[in-house]
Order: structure tokens, then sequence, then C-alpha cells
């Protein structure tokens, strides 16, 4: 099963793009389920009225079949946030009894910011476990916020790992005999049974997001400021190792139009077009002169995308890796070589820390754990060329293999 995440600047059609993307890829004989977090259900107007009743596809995630010919699974954050904090008071239900602390009802429970990046992420990890799915399109918020939400599961692990370590085991060994002295139940075990239980969910997010099969659509208005935006947030996405299918360049103008506003809307998209990264597939949408409605409206996009139309092709994976390459024989040092597409010198920054890189593009930063072989070694140089950022590492001689 594939998993396909659309995003790119924000007013870009990204919504629209989803629709068309899961509509084309259904008429294929896929069998697709769209996931839309967006509030106020703008999926509902482009994907026509319910063919059916909504199911449960897998537990936690409801989906409804639509006139288009596939299931749309909506994201209630709101939903999703009350029920898990409700969950954890139950869970927590003793602690909590011992700092005389009064429970929340669901009722009084409004949602915080942040919840819609976890309620999406849980039910991406739903919907890829979906039975019957051949292809799980994503609605995703705008590309910076996309960026940041694909990093959590990975970061949020790492702060887990460092604030309870393995030496829990020791207050599990204590637990007992302190309980009879303190005469209650000691928090210990609730906190630890619920850090295993949220880096559980964690790890099986962050399976999906870094799987062969997942991958990123973006999707842009052309214009200078579309520009600067995908940049950086191409950035981000490479940094993070998260594969780029294509460029759906929306809403284009016609070239040849007689009036002199919409040639030089028309000027400016096709300058756009001309500067971007041709490593990366372009799909032209043109504007339709009206916003689509519809599964009709959203068919036409995709057969004027021309080619295959807008069902997805194979995942972009072919620069995700970062590979050692061995230069010892040649210049004594191994080289990490970290690919970042329109980098910047000014844009770097990295730190070694233990076993660890922090890498630093722009407006992102990544804590990267070295490779193995890496960890034996000493940051010796780092040199930008050619979009490749490499790293070499000079072996320590305290601890590197000698040869005879």
């Amino acid at each position: 099963m594939r998993t396909l995440l659309i995003t790119g600047p924000g007013g870009a059609g990204r919504t629209t793009v989803a629709a068309a993307t899961a509509l084309a890829a259904a008429r294929q004989g896929q069998r697709v389920l769209l996931l839309s977090g967006d509030p106020g259900d703008p999926v509902a107007a482009l994907v026509g009225a319910p063919a059916g009743p909504s199911a449960e596809v897998v537990p936690g995630l409801r989906a409804v079949p639509v006139a288009a010919g596939f299931r749309v699974a909506r994201v209630d954050s709101g939903e999703e946030f009350r029920d898990e904090l409700v969950a954890l008071q139950d869970r927590g239900s003793a602690l909590l009894g011992m700092v005389g602390a009064r429970p929340l009802g669901a009722e009084e429970l409004t949602e915080l910011p942040g919840a819609e990046q976890f309620a999406l992420l849980r039910a991406l990890r739903r919907a890829a476990a979906a039975p019957g799915t051949d292809l799980v399109v994503v609605d995703m918020p705008p590309l910076h916020q996309t960026v940041a939400t694909l990093a959590l599961p990975a970061q949020l692990r790492r702060y887990l790992a460092r604030l309870l370590p393995a030496e829990r085991q020791a207050a599990r060994a204590l637990r007992p005999v302190l309980a009879q002295l303190a005469g209650v139940p000691m928090p210990a075990q609730w906190l630890y049974e619920a850090a295993a239980r949220w880096d559980e969910e964690l790890a099986a997010v962050q399976a999906v997001v870094e799987a062969g099969t997942t991958s990123v659509r973006l999707v842009a208005e052309p214009g200078p400021a579309a520009g600067a935006a995908l940049r950086t947030g191409a950035l981000g996405l490479a940094l993070h190792q998260l594969g780029t299918d294509d460029l759906v360049a929306n809403r284009l103008a016609p070239a040849d139009s007689a009036d002199p506003w919409a040639a030089s809307v028309a000027a400016q998209q096709q300058a756009f077009l001309r500067e971007r990264d041709p490593a990366v597939p372009l799909r032209e949408l043109p504007h339709l002169g009206r916003d689509p409605q519809g599964p009709d409206d959203l068919a036409e996009l995709s057969a004027r995308a021309g080619g295959g139309g807008l069902a997805p092709g194979r995942p972009g994976r072919e620069h995700r890796a970062w590979p050692v390459e061995d230069r010892l024989a040649e210049d004594g040092v191994l080289v990490w070589a970290v690919r970042l597409p329109h980098a910047r010198k000014d844009d770097l920054d990295l730190i070694r820390r233990g076993d660890e890189l922090l890498l630093t593009v722009g407006p992102y930063r990544r804590i990267v754990p070295l490779p193995s072989a890496l960890r034996r070694c000493t940051v010796s140089g780092a040199a930008l060329a050619e979009d490749v950022l490499r790293i070499r590492f000079t072996p320590d001689p305290g601890q590197w293999p000698r040869t005879s």
C-alpha cells in the first residue's frame, strides 16, 4: 500500500489536488482512502454526495464512500483530544487522587494548540493499516507545518528516551518498598507505562512516515512567493529524508491570453516554471476559470494534467538515503553525503555531540544518529557542492580497528 502526502504553500489548492489525485487513482482501479483534517470539511464540496453510510475502517478511524468512487476519512482533532485526555485521566486516577485533583469531564474539554498535529499523525498510522486499501492520499497542512508535523514522532521519541531512560528499572525494583512506606500507590509505574505506550505509538507513526511507500506531492501556485516557500520547504523535507514525487503547478493562466493582466500573470508563472528544480517531475494544472466543484471538475483537472493525469507514479525515493563514502584508501577519511537541494552555505550549521549530529538547515533542525562506522571518527570538515553537504570524518586511532 502507498501513502501520498499532499502539501504546499498556503492557499495553493492542496485540498483540490488531493481530491483530484484520489479520484484519478480510483478511476484507474485503485482502492483509495482520502484522509483530511481541514476544519470546515472543504473536501465534501469536491467529492460529491456520500454513496453509503460511514463505517469503521480500522479501530478509531471511520470513512464514508463518496460518489467520486473512493472513501473519505475526516480527522476530528477536537474529539481525538477529548478522548485521549479522558483516557489519560482514567489511567492516572490514583496519582490524581494523591494530589487532590478534580478530573475534567469530556464536555468541558477544548483542544489545545498542537492537537491537530497529533490527531493527524494518529489517523495517518491508522489509515496505513486500513485493509482493502491500495493508496492513502493525505490532505496535509501547509508545507512548513507539514515538515514540523512529520518530524514530531522521531523528536518526541528522542525526548522520551532522554527523560525516561533505562534507569527506570531501578525505580520499578524499589516501587513495592516505597509504596508500603508511603501507604499510597507510587506514580512511577503509571508514568513509565504511559511513556512506553507513547513510544510504541510514536514508533508506529514514524515507521509510516519513513516507509519506502510514503512520499510527498508538492502543490504550488507559481509565483515569486511560492518559489521562496518551496525552496525552504524542500530543504526541510530533504533534511528529514522525505521523498518528493513531483510538483503540481496549480491554477496556471493561459499563456496566449489577450487580457494584459492575465498575460502578465502567465509570464510570471512561466518564469517560475523555468527556474524550478528540474530534478522534480512537473505536472501542470490550468485555471478552470472557477473554483472546482464536484467530481466532474476534478476529472477535468486530472485529464488536463497530461500524461497519466494526477494518479501517482512510483514514490520519489532516489535521493532519500545518505550514503557513507569510503575514501580511506585515497584520503584517509569517510564522507557522509547529505543531499540538501538548493541549500546555501549560510543556511547550514552542524555540531557533533556524542553519537549524534545536530544539523541546522534554514529554519529547520534535526538531530541525527551517526551511522556506526562514523561514531568511531571525528568530524574533520564539511563542504557544500552540487546540492550535497559532504561531511568528512577521520577515524579515531584509539577506536578504529588496526590493520596488520
